[in-house]
C-alpha cells in the first residue's frame, strides 16, 4: 500500500478510537453525588480504569466530593488499569476468566450489597466485564466457568448468545448485581462494545432486565454442541438461575445511559474520510458473520467500486465471529484481514486495515496482543514469496503467525476504551 493510504488507515482508526474515549464521552453523564449517603463506584471492563480516573476526577476535583464519601473497585484486563484515587483497580483476565475475575466480582458484589437508600451505586461498564467479573452460580467452580467460555469462543457462537449461555451460570451478571445493590440508587453508564448496544447484552447485563431464559442458554448450548460439564448442565436446568426480567422490583430505581456507542466512532472516522477526499460506504457498525466470509463479501464490493472507476473509503463495525477448526493464533479481525488479502490479491489500489478498538484481538490475555493487520493487493504474493501459504495460515486459524512473518500487524496497546471492530478499505484508482 501506498504511505498515503497506510497513513489514512491509521487516522481513520485513531480518530474511531479518540471518539469513544471516556476522558470526552463520560463527564457530562456523570450524575450528581447522593445529598446525604455514599457514591459506590463498580467498574468493569477494558475501559474500566479510564472510566473510573475520569470520575473521580469529576467528583473528587470538580464537584469537590470528600474522598471519604467515596468507596468502589474497578477491574480491567490485565494491562489496561488507570490510576485511581479512591476505588481498588485489579487486573483481571480477558478473555478467559482468571482467580482476579473471582476476586473483583466478589468484592463488587460485597460492595453492593451494603449500599442502602441513600446512596448511589454508579456502575461504569464496557465490553469485556463479563470476563473480567465472574461469580459462579452455586455448584460451579471458576475452572468450569473457564471451559464454558473457551467452548464458547471456539464455536463461532456471537456475542449475545455467549452472553445469554453466561448470565444463566453466574451470581453478578444478568441483573444481579442491581438485585445485590437494591434498594440503593443505581444509575449506569456504558460503552457499548456490543451490536445493537442492547444494555443487557453489553458486560452481560448485570444491572437491567434480561429478556433471554434458561430454556436459550440451553437451546445455544445444543446448537453448538457444546461439550459442557454435568455440572454446568445441571446448572443450565436450575430454575434457581434464572435471570430476574422485565417488571422485577429490583429495577424500580434503576438508570442506563450509552456513554459511547460504536455509531459515535464511526461518525468521527466517516469526517475524516470526507474531508480526504473519499466518496463514504458505510456498511454499518452492526456487521455480525463468519470473518472469513464477511471479508470475502467486503472484497468483492472493494472491486466492484474500483472497476466503477469510484475512489471510496468502504467502513464497517460490528462483532465478527470464527468457527476455530485449526490450532492456530489469532482474533476475528486479523483472521477477517486474512481472508481479505486472499480475496484481494492481484488488485492494485486496495488498502485495507482491520482492527479492534480496545487495542487487542484475540490472542492469549496479553496487553501486548495485536490489534488487528493492515494489507492491500500484495500481501498473499508477498507471503507466497516468502514461502508462506495464506491459505493455510486461514485453514489452520494462524492469522497472527501469518501477518507476524510479513510484519504486518497493528500493534497500538490498550486504548483504555472499546466499541469492537473497526473496519476500513480504501479503494483507489489502480
Amino acid at each position: 500500500m501506498s504511505d498515503a493510504q497506510r497513513e489514512l488507515l491509521d487516522r481513520l482508526f485513531a480518530d474511531a478510537v479518540a471518539a469513544a474515549h471516556p476522558a470526552g464521552r463520560l463527564p457530562k453523564l456523570l450524575p450528581p453525588p447522593p445529598a446525604r449517603g455514599r457514591l459506590v463506584m463498580l467498574a468493569a471492563g477494558k475501559a474500566a480504569g479510564a472510566m473510573t480516573e475520569v470520575a473521580e476526577n469529576h467528583y473528587l476535583d470538580t464537584l469537590g466530593l470528600a474522598p471519604g464519601r467515596m468507596a468502589g473497585i474497578a477491574v480491567a484486563r490485565h494491562g489496561y488499569a488507570r490510576p485511581t484515587r479512591v476505588a481498588a483497580m485489579i487486573e483481571a483476565g480477558h478473555p478467559v476468566p482468571d482467580e482476579a475475575s473471582l476476586a473483583a466480582a466478589a468484592r463488587a458484589l460485597a460492595l453492593a450489597e451494603t449500599a442502602d437508600i441513600s446512596d448511589l451505586v454508579l456502575v461504569l461498564m464496557s465490553g469485556g466485564a463479563s470476563a473480567n467479573w465472574i461469580a459462579p452460580a452455586q455448584g460451579l467452580a471458576l475452572a468450569e466457568k473457564q471451559a464454558v467460555t473457551r467452548a464458547l469462543l471456539r464455536s463461532g457462537a456471537n456475542i449475545g448468545e455467549i452472553n445469554t449461555v453466561r448470565k444463566h451460570l453466574s451470581r453478578i451478571k444478568g441483573g444481579r448485581l442491581a438485585r445485590a445493590a437494591f434498594p440503593a440508587r443505581v444509575v449506569t453508564l456504558a460503552i457499548s462494545d456490543v451490536p445493537g448496544d442492547d444494555p443487557d447484552t453489553i458486560g452481560s447485563g448485570p444491572t437491567v432486565p434480561d429478556r433471554s431464559t434458561l430454556a436459550d442458554a440451553r437451546a445455544i448450548v445444543t446448537r453448538y454442541r457444546l461439550d459442557l460439564s454435568e455440572a454446568v448442565h445441571r446448572a443450565l436446568a436450575d430454575p434457581r438461575n434464572e435471570t430476574p426480567k422485565p417488571g422485577d422490583p429490583v429495577f424500580a430505581n434503576t438508570e442506563f445511559h450509552l456513554a459511547a456507542r460504536p455509531a459515535d466512532a464511526f461518525a468521527a472516522a466517516g469526517e475524516t474520510v470526507r474531508r480526504a477526499g473519499y466518496e463514504y460506504v458505510f456498511l454499518g457498525e452492526r456487521v455480525e458473520g463468519e470473518a472469513r466470509e464477511v471479508a470475502a463479501a467486503h472484497a468483492r464490493l472493494a472491486r466492484e467500486l474500483q472497476a466503477q472507476g469510484k475512489r471510496a473509503a468502504i467502513l464497517s463495525g460490528g462483532e465478527l465471529t470464527v468457527t476455530m477448526t485449526g490450532s492456530g493464533r489469532g482474533g476475528p479481525n486479523q483472521e477477517y484481514a486474512l481472508a481479505l488479502a486472499i480475496a484481494l490479491e492481484g488488485t492494485r489500489g486496495i488498502a485495507a486495515l482491520a482492527a479492534d478498538t480496545d487495542g487487542t484481538d484475540g490472542g492469549g490475555g496479553s496487553a501486548e496482543d495485536p490489534a488487528g493487520a493492515r494489507v492491500d493487493g500484495t500481501t498473499a504474493a508477498r507471503a507466497r514469496a516468502r514461502g508462506l501459504d495464506p491459505a493455510a495460515f486461514l485453514a489452520d486459524n494462524d492469522s497472527t503467525g501469518f501477518f507476524t512473518a510479513l510484519g504486518a500487524l497493528l500493534t497500538p496497546g490498550p486504548t483504555f476504551t472499546n466499541v469492537n471492530d473497526f473496519r476500513a478499505i480504501l479503494v483507489d484508482r489502480p
